[in-house]
């Protein structure tokens, strides 16, 4: 069980990690955006279209570290059932066999008590 919540602190922490790389990416396209108005306004095209091209590869891989965050959030929220349903089902099994004693013995108190 211990294997499954580390997998699960993994994939939640990798998911965050994504997350910030894609707000630094956006960043560093509004740079590039900042950069290609000042070219434009000085007249040097050449570097305006660098920072142009640089500007739309910043807002790609923006989009795609937000696109791999969801995807492993989505695995994460599957782990995370699984871990619930792994308890819930150990949960049912003690509470049947505490049934299972009762009705060998067939005291109805015994059988409220598990």
């Amino acid at each position: 069980m211990n294997g499954l919540e580390n997998q699960l602190f993994q994939l939640k922490f990798t998911a965050k990690q994504l997350n910030k790389q894609s707000k630094r990416c956006q960043k560093d396209e509004t740079t590039e955006k900042n950069k290609l108005k000042k070219a434009i306004q000085d007249g040097n095209m050449e570097g305006a279209r660098i920072y142009a091209s640089n500007a739309i590869r910043k807002k790609n891989e923006s989009l795609n570290l937000l696109k791999l965050s969801s995807r492993i959030d989505a695995v994460a929220s599957r782990v995370q059932t699984a871990i619930t349903m792994r308890k819930v089902s150990n949960s049912m099994a003690q509470v049947v066999r505490g049934m299972g004693r009762a009705m060998d013995t067939m005291n109805l108190e015994q059988a409220s008590n598990s």
